[in-house]
């Protein structure tokens, strides 16, 4: 049987994003192609047994908390747990953080706990105060982020934020979003701890602790870990993509992998379909309704498009837009848990090793500097303390995150590191060794429980995905100017774009990175909600067949 070259939509790029656009366009009936450039479906979500057999590791995206608690597993969440989808998770420890003089801050899923070991009790009570605010406005945060943010949703979700304080609780958040992640601490607390605890987490939204906005994402990461936990893929995050898959499959989505687009044909002003490369030569697929593409600006309007279909001012937020900071990550398969100093991180499936703000901010601006961190912030996940069966009984695996790296390698901040080839694999193994001895301070015996160790480098996530420019995992930075109703950029920050037809999803788009799949979502709801006019006939024959 031939496989048709015409669908209602093609969506362009297999990540969560393009995975629940896809998903949500078919359970309305639309037929849909879904094309990616990798051998497989996911992006950055994918497990293997990388190392030893027996070792499961999650390799690239490890933890689900935004998508469980997000509008798109509302919608998909029971049929992918129909397919095979299971999630392990805490009732405890939450997550901690190790500083370099050995103290440790914890944090558990009871806020209350977490509050009570504050030395000062009034830091106890601002934190609990500040997670009751994230509650009572959270209908409103997640319509701002679940959106678009030019338009009557905004106003909408805007007034909800002044509920019940009014504007000045409106001038609060405003206030929130211009400050740092540091100044946010600093205003609210006397002591270290929510710094210390918190800070480190603005990382995993592309942010560094001096960058504004970080005054509304501590509490927002806080009080949503404190609700859904750190969810992780029993058996390996393998498994997330083989129910969505499954559900692609039920649905009648056409899965097209090694399928590199090249142009987005626009025919009569409008979006018409794509020409892509395949391993038998180009095909050129036809879409009536709709192209969705999860790709980065740059890719959209300065590569895809024909060039006379492109605004200039569209143009202008492509060519400015830029990279975030580039990430590394390091999987180890242990002979047994990590023998940390203080026992209770033994339970804790996701820790920070970092002062703080103290020393992430500096490790980010060495970052920024094209340097080498000397003391990284080490992002330590213990997976196998909820799903144990990650690793053979006794043993372990750690996933290791390294946010705070070079784009452009100039240097080693400690002048250890000989960097002179840029990233190579030299440096990349090189820079592993001192994340092991950092890890080993607090964990005497560490190395020695190493039973073989498995690189990803900066370039190696380029070679993934193609979004991930120069080992950037957040599709371009996130910082103020380049987020919320700027992002990617002014002219550019609706999801459906100046060429009819044609609709920018994924992590360069709002509500930006992460595995939320909130863009996916977005655009399936807009291209699937009737029209204004739509309703209001429906609403007529309805009222003339009852009239009859």
């Amino acid at each position: 049987m031939t496989a048709p070259d015409g669908f209602d939509a093609i969506v362009v790029g297999a990540g969560i994003n393009g995975m629940t656009a896809a998903a949500l366009l078919a359970r309305e009936g639309w037929s849909v192609a879904l094309l990616d450039s990798a051998d497989e479906i996911g992006g950055f979500i994918g497990s293997a047994e990388l190392i030893r057999p027996g070792y499961v590791h999650d390799i690239w995206s490890s933890w689900h908390p935004l998508f469980v608690t997000g509008p798109a597993y509302a919608k998909l969440g029971p049929d992918l747990h129909r397919h095979g989808l299971a999630y392990a998770n805490t009732d405890d420890a939450l997550t901690a953080s190790v500083a370099d003089d050995g103290s440790v801050t914890m944090a558990w899923r009871d806020a209350a706990a977490t509050a009570a070991q504050f030395a000062d009790q009034a830091d106890g009570a601002a934190y609990l105060a500040a997670l009751n605010r994230f509650g009572a406005h959270v209908g409103a945060i997640g319509g701002l982020l679940g959106s678009e943010l030019r338009g009557s949703a905004l106003v909408r979700h805007t007034l909800g934020l002044a509920r019940p304080g009014g504007t000045t609780e409106l001038e609060a958040y405003a206030r929130d979003v211009a400050t740092s992640g540091r100044a946010w601490c600093r205003r609210e607390f006397r002591g270290h701890e929510v710094d210390h605890l918190w800070a480190p987490w603005l990382l995993h939204a592309g942010l560094a602790p001096d960058n504004a906005s970080g005054g509304l994402m501590i509490p927002v990461f806080a009080a949503s870990m404190h609700a859904a936990g750190t969810p992780v893929v029993v058996g390996g995050a393998a498994r997330f993509v083989a129910a969505f898959r499954a559900l692609l499959d039920e649905l009648g989505v056409i899965v097209r992998t090694g399928t590199r687009v090249h142009a987005i044909d626009v025919t009569g002003g409008r979006a018409t379909g794509v020409r892509a490369g395949t391993a038998d030569g180009e095909v050129r697929l036809r879409a009536t309704r709709a192209v969705l593409a999860s790709v980065t600006p740059s890719a959209l309007y300065l590569d895809l498009l024909p060039a006379g279909t492109v605004p200039a001012a569209a143009r202008r937020d492509a060519v400015g837009y830029r990279a975030g900071r580039a990430a590394a990550q390091l999987h180890l398969a242990l002979a047994g848990p990590v023998p940390w100093n203080d026992e209770r991180l033994a339970t804790v499936p996701l820790l920070h090793l970092s002062d703080g703000s103290a020393s992430t901010a500096i490790s980010c601006a060495e970052a920024e500097a094209g340097l080498l961190p000397r003391r990284p912030t080490v992002v330590v996940g213990q997976q196998h303390v909820l799903d144990p069966s990650r690793a053979p009984e006794g043993a372990a695996t750690l996933w290791i995150q390294l946010q705070e790296l070079p784009r452009r390698l100039a240097g080693d901040a400690a002048g250890e590191i000989d960097t002179s080839d840029g990233w190579s694999p030299a440096v990349v193994e090189a820079f592993a060794d001192r994340v092991i001895a950092r890890i080993e301070r607090h964990a005497p015996g560490f190395g020695s429980r190493i039973l073989g160790r498995h690189l990803i480098g900066p370039a190696d996530l380029e070679a993934r995905n193609a979004n991930a420019i120069d080992g950037d995992p957040y599709g371009g930075a996130n910082e103020l100017d380049q987020n919320l109703m700027w992002r990617p950029g002014p002219a550019t920050a609706r999801h459906r774009t100046a060429v009819p037809g044609l609709w920018h999803i994924g992590a360069s788009t709002h509500p930006g990175p992460g595995l939320g799949g909130g863009s996916g979502h977005l655009v399936a709801e807009q291209l699937t909600r009737p029209s204004r006019s739509a309703t209001v006939v429906d609403g007529a024959r309805r009222a003339l067949r009852m009239n009859r």
